[in-house]
C-alpha cells in the first residue's frame, strides 16, 4: 500500500504578481484636455487671438497625449495576451502543492517532510475540514511516498480530496505534525481578480501561489 522512494524533491518555483496600470486614467486626462482646448478656442478674445506659437505648442501637446493613450491601449492588449499565454503554460503540468490531494484508483505520489532524528512516522489522512480520518505507517526516511488507499472494507476511504500530514516520532515521543505535499495535474487555469486559479484533476481549485514545484 505504501512504498518509500529515495529520490530528490522537485525544483521550487516562484510566482510573480500581476502588473498594474490601465488606460482609464490617461483616457480621462485626454478627454479633459480636449474639452479645455475647445473651450479656450471658443472664448478667446478676437482682438487678441492666440499666438501661432502658443497654438502650435498646444497642438503638439494634444498629439502627445493622444499618442500616449494609444500606446497605453496597445500595452493593455499586449498584457492581456501575455496573461493568456501564462495561463496556457500551466495547463497539462503536474503541480506540487500543500493543498488537498485527490485520492482515486491510482496510487498518489506524496512528498513527506524531512524530520531529523525520526525513527517512526504515520501518514495522517484528514477531510477538508481538518478532521482526522485514518493513519498509515510510513518510512520516516522516505523522500517520496506512493500512497494507495486501501478498499473501504479494509479501513480505506472513498475516492475524493483529502488533507495529508505526517506525524513523526523518536523513541516513542512525537516530534510534531507537518504537512505532506502532493502532485496533481492542472486541468485548467483561470484569471480571477489578478490571481491565477488552477483547477486540478478531481475538480479542486487552488491559487497558483500555493504551488511550490512543477513537473512536465
Amino acid at each position: 500500500m505504501l512504498q518509500g522512494i529515495g529520490q530528490g524533491t522537485p525544483t521550487a518555483m516562484t510566482q510573480s504578481g500581476p502588473g498594474r496600470g490601465g488606460p482609464s486614467a490617461i483616457s480621462s486626462d485626454f478627454q479633459t484636455f480636449l474639452r479645455m482646448l475647445t473651450v479656450q478656442m471658443q472664448n478667446q478674445n478676437p482682438l487678441e487671438p492666440i499666438e501661432a506659437s502658443d497654438f502650435a505648442v498646444q497642438l503638439a501637446t494634444f498629439s502627445s497625449v493622444e499618442q500616449q493613450v494609444r500606446t497605453n491601449d496597445l500595452l493593455s492588449q499586449l498584457s492581456a495576451r501575455m496573461g493568456l499565454s501564462e495561463l496556457g503554460s500551466w495547463v497539462g503540468r503536474t503541480a506540487l502543492t500543500s493543498g488537498p490531494v485527490f485520492v482515486g484508483d491510482a496510487p498518489q505520489r506524496l512528498v513527506p517532510p524531512e524530520v531529523a532524528g525520526a525513527d517512526r512516522a504515520e501518514l495522517i489522512v484528514s477531510d477538508l475540514y481538518g478532521r482526522e480520518l485514518a493513519r498509515f505507517e510510513v518510512d520516516p526516511l522516505a523522500t517520496e511516498i506512493n500512497f494507495d488507499m486501501p478498499p473501504v472494507e479494509d479501513g480505506g476511504l472513498v475516492s475524493g480530496h483529502y488533507q495529508m500530514s505526517m506525524e513523526s516520532y523518536r523513541a516513542g515521543t512525537s516530534l510534531g505534525v507537518n504537512p505532506v505535499l502532493g502532485y496533481a495535474r492542472v486541468e485548467e487555469a483561470r484569471m480571477d481578480a489578478g490571481q491565477i486559479l488552477l483547477v486540478l484533476e478531481g475538480g479542486h481549485i487552488i491559487n497558483s501561489n500555493s504551488v511550490i514545484g512543477l513537473r512536465a
